[in-house]
């Protein structure tokens, strides 16, 4: 039988893990050959990730609240094609 020390090591390995490869695949998007994007839409991206990072550590100190986790962006304006 696994102990609590074990269990807690095993999980936040793998999770740890698959957060990270997540987080590069975020990086990724900075390709400009591949996408465009505004310095708004890298300051929401990077405000929610940190505002997560910090109520996940909030947590191991007694604070089980998380605030609720929403991402949007305004609606994407079509360019005008010119000539």
């Amino acid at each position: 039988m696994e102990d609590k020390l074990s269990k807690f090591e095993r999980i936040a390995k793998r999770r740890t893990e698959e957060t990270v490869k997540k987080i590069r695949l975020i990086g990724n998007l900075s390709n400009k050959n591949n996408y465009e994007y505004t310095d708004e839409h890298l300051d929401k991206i990077f405000a929610a990730l940190e505002a997560e990072l910090k109520a996940a550590r909030r947590k191991f100190h007694g604070h089980h609240s998380s605030p609720e986790f929403h991402l949007s962006f305004d609606p994407v304006r079509k360019r005008k094609k010119t000539s």
